[in-house]
């Protein structure tokens, strides 16, 4: 398990973040933050707002209140400096019609100021392990959702990012690549990138994340790592029950969250 945020090494910061639709509210004063090298979990049943919190932590949404920060940077006001500094995987990622997964590399890359050159290994290195090499010159209109995805985590690492922001990353991968790409967030905590993640898979959660944040009704019910919410049900209880206790209430409660 990695370490939880400290004073000075956040990376991410919500800060009274809010978003409303009219008089829906999707988020509600999230408040707490992410340190560099954690690889956190974000959990919640359906419209509990976890979509819409990394929408508008990665500038796409505009908060109604509130800030998100990623290193000090705005999200909104500075995306693109804070695009610079991570990488995006949608649930379901959209790709133009009659690009190749090379030529969508290339473009990305460009994007940052990187010649294929200076790519080349870490292309070479992700797509070998996520098994999309021998994909990459045909056109991604007739990938798969999870060869989808794979090159929507290739894009999204080729910069070597800061912050990794998943959202449903697994969603689409067979078991071996569940687990590759497990093994490849786990390896780029360490060093030193933060991973955001969001799903529905509790088992997933149980085995890779350091801490946990679990949402419902666009508010931060609990937070904390596997162990401390735990300990706030029976003994022998799972993180399936911590998370039906989180979301089954009138009101969330707040757990060990960090300022």
């Amino acid at each position: 398990m990695g370490h939880t945020a400290a004073m000075g090494d956040a990376l991410v910061t919500f800060a009274h973040l809010g978003k409303r639709y009219g008089s829906f509210t999707a988020v509600a004063d999230m408040s707490f933050s992410i340190a560099t090298g954690e690889l956190f979990a974000l959990l919640g049943p359906n419209g509990a707002g976890k979509t819409t919190l990394l929408r508008m932590l990665i500038g796409q949404l505009k908060a109604t209140s509130g800030t998100a920060t990623i290193a000090g940077l705005d999200c909104f006001s500075q995306r693109a400096e804070v695009m610079a500094l991570t990488g995006y995987v949608p649930d379901d990622p959209f790709f133009h019609d009659y690009l190749t997964g090379r030529e969508l590399i290339r473009f990305v890359a460009g994007m940052h100021a990187l010649t294929m050159a200076e790519v080349a290994p870490r292309i070479a290195m992700l797509s070998e392990r996520l098994q999309l090499d021998e994909a990459l010159d045909e056109y991604a209109i007739n990938y798969s959702k999870g060869m989808k995805k794979k090159l929507a985590l290739i894009l999204a690492m080729l910069h070597e990012p800061r912050l990794l922001v998943l959202d449903e990353p697994t969603n689409g991968l067979d078991p071996h690549s569940t687990r590759v790409l497990h093994e490849m967030m786990g390896e780029r905590c360490a060093q030193g990138c933060t991973v955001l993640f969001s799903t529905h898979l509790l088992d997933q959660v149980e085995r890779v994340a350091s801490r946990i944040a679990i949402m419902a009704r666009g508010q931060l019910a609990t937070l904390g790592t596997l162990g401390e919410l735990t300990s706030q049900v029976p003994p022998g209880a799972s993180l399936e029950d911590v998370f039906f206790l989180a979301t089954a209430g009138s009101k969330p409660t707040q757990g060990t969250t960090v300022p």
